[in-house]
């Protein structure tokens, strides 16, 4: 069973992590700042997304699931919502109670975090703040929970 989630892992992250990774600092729908720097000693992973992609919305329960599961413990997720217009992406997020931080972003901000050029792309960093891995497309919570089960020494 180990080695099918590995397997998994390892088909579902793609690449290596992007090289200089900086800290973000965004700040979410509720005015709260979300910093890289506020969740050491958790993973974080930041999920670029709109609500006209077809694949982030696939994802988005599987999200939910996984921040619920794990936010008081060792995981959080935020979300960052590339869309143009406020009011769809609350509506939205209300909608599918989705429970994790949402970030109303930009190209230009998602350039703290690295480079994103398909929906969605996820990134995350280990409970130290480094950016240790990124997947273009969707991911599941299994695959998240495998990779991060894998990297424990």
């Amino acid at each position: 069973m180990r080695w099918r989630g590995l397997a998994l892992a390892l088909l579902l992250w793609l690449g290596a992590p992007a090289a200089n990774a900086q800290p973000f600092v965004f700040e979410d729908t509720q005015g709260q700042p979300q910093r890289l720097a506020d969740y050491r000693g958790k993973w974080v992973l930041v999920n670029f997304w709109a609500t006209w992609c077809p694949p982030c919305l696939q994802e988005i329960p599987d999200l939910v699931e996984l921040h619920r599961a794990h936010s008081n413990k060792d995981l959080v997720v935020i979300g960052v919502a590339l869309d143009s217009s406020a009011k769809s992406v609350r509506q939205f997020v209300e909608r599918l109670k989705v429970n994790y931080p949402v970030v109303l972003g930009d190209y230009d901000l998602a350039e703290q975090v690295g480079e994103v050029t398909v929906l969605p792309t996820s990134y995350l960093y280990n409970p130290r703040g480094e950016l240790v891995s990124y997947q273009q497309g969707m991911l599941t919570r299994d695959s998240v929970e495998s990779y991060i089960e894998d990297s424990k020494p």
